[in-house]
């Protein structure tokens, strides 16, 4: 199938091919149509799957296809709105679109608006209006509340990464927006999964919608588990960058401060690293990806903040070097790799202590991998008594579940009990 075949103009055909793209992917075979007459979507489909290519050139083409005086309008009202749970990926976003649409013969503006940086030359390109915006829910709030654009007159909602939207904790903010909305528009939203909140959203929100699934492409990641004690893993994970002559690594972590000493450590060691977590400003995080993404960098270090979103063509190897602490954070940290069928590694060090944790990970991803060990770097350990499953997701309280609970207790009658 060729994307000749889903309807797309004369002037989006050449913008593609311009890109080397020729045949869409299955979600986009399916959307795209979709998206063009105007329906409700309901899409689940896994990360690298070109969800953006999906909602994006039937939003370009809508937008081809209107009188419009200009980017923008008296109204400050955009044509489409997408929201997106990361920086990162509402970058992406925008690159993506402002690539394309410079091939319509007439200007689509497109601002992308997040958080972390400052407000005002986000609020300086949307004067005038824009014809697209990409931003964060919060961040879109704010630029509402300081007038710099309406939602009055909007006329396509986007929600991609609709589960991780909500995982971030944008549920509030989401309900926020949506009541600025008009109540006639076209919705459409892109999921990795639909978990009850995901499909309580999609139910609040779509209108008949159109329902398409995606099945994830598992078998492309070829996935090892190498058994080592925690101490070993950085003298580990060298060894087998030197040995393997890998040349892009994406390496997790658990935490922003094991992040930098673990770029830094390697860097010293003669092999080029950075590290990527939310505590470093946009400009910092923009740099390290930027030069992961043009071979300046071997290694990229990161916390999940990268688990969702980044889409790094050709990525060789995903190492998870501290086990996610969610299942489903493994299937988004692995599948950064293997993406647009292309194959992918990814490695799990498991030390003594994080077994269980492991175990349990694979018993929620339905898979079963074989332990593996390096010469040299055999364990030794044996598990620190209450090692546990290392606090997974779902196991423990959340601090609201816990906040609940308090006040439940201090007021029972209002709870409901006796």
């Amino acid at each position: 199938m060729s994307f000749s075949t889903t309807g797309l103009a004369p002037a989006l055909l050449d913008a593609l091919a311009a890109q080397d793209i020729f045949e869409p992917t299955a979600i986009q075979a399916a959307a795209v149509p979709v998206a063009l007459q105007g329906a409700d979507l309901l899409a689940s489909a896994p990360t690298g799957s070109g969800k953006t290519l999906a909602f994006g050139l039937p939003i370009l083409q809508q937008l081809a296809g209107m009188k419009r005086t200009g980017a923008g309008s008296a109204s400050r009202s955009p044509h489409a709105l997408i929201l997106a749970p990361t920086r990162e990926l509402a970058g992406q976003i925008g690159e993506i679109l402002q690539t394309l649409a410079r091939s319509l013969a007439s200007p689509v503006k497109t601002v992308t608006a997040f958080g972390g940086v400052s407000i005002n030359p986000q609020m300086m390109a949307l004067r005038g209006g824009a014809d697209i915006v990409v931003a964060t829910p919060g961040r879109l709030l704010d630029l509402v509340a300081h007038n710099a654009l309406r939602l009055d007159a909007l006329r396509v909602l986007v929600l991609d990464e609709a589960d991780r939207l909500l995982d971030a904790g944008f549920a509030e903010e989401l309900q926020r927006v949506i009541a600025l909305l008009p109540a006639r528009r076209q919705n459409l939203l892109f999921s990795a999964t639909l978990p009850p909140a995901v499909q309580a959203l999609a139910d609040q929100i779509l209108q008949s919608p159109v329902r398409i699934a995606e099945a994830a492409d598992v078998p492309q990641i070829e996935q090892h588990v190498i058994t080592v004690d925690a101490p070993a893993r950085t003298a580990l994970l060298q060894h087998l960058i030197r040995e393997e002559q890998w040349q892009d690594i994406l390496v997790f972590v658990a935490t922003r401060h094991a992040c930098d000493m673990l770029a830094d450590k390697l860097t010293r060691r003669g092999i080029p690293a950075a590290a990527l977590h939310g505590d470093l400003s946009q400009g910092a995080r923009t740099a390290a990806l930027d030069a992961f993404r043009e071979g300046r960098l071997q290694v990229l270090v990161a916390t999940d903040v990268a688990a969702r979103g980044l889409d790094i063509a050709g990525l060789q190897v995903v190492i998870n070097y501290d086990l996610p602490r969610a299942a489903p954070d493994y299937a988004h940290r692995i599948g950064r790799t293997g993406r647009a069928g292309e194959a992918g590694l990814a490695i799990s060090f498991v030390s003594a202590d994080t077994e269980a944790h492991f175990r349990l990970i694979e018993k929620r991803c339905g898979i079963r991998l074989e332990r593996e060990f390096i010469e040299g770097f055999e364990p030794r350990e044996t598990p620190r008594p209450g090692a546990g499953t290392g606090g997974i997701k779902g196991k423990r309280k959340s601090r609201k579940d816990k906040q609940r609970e308090a006040a439940a207790a201090a007021n029972p009658e209002a709870s409901g009990e006796d």
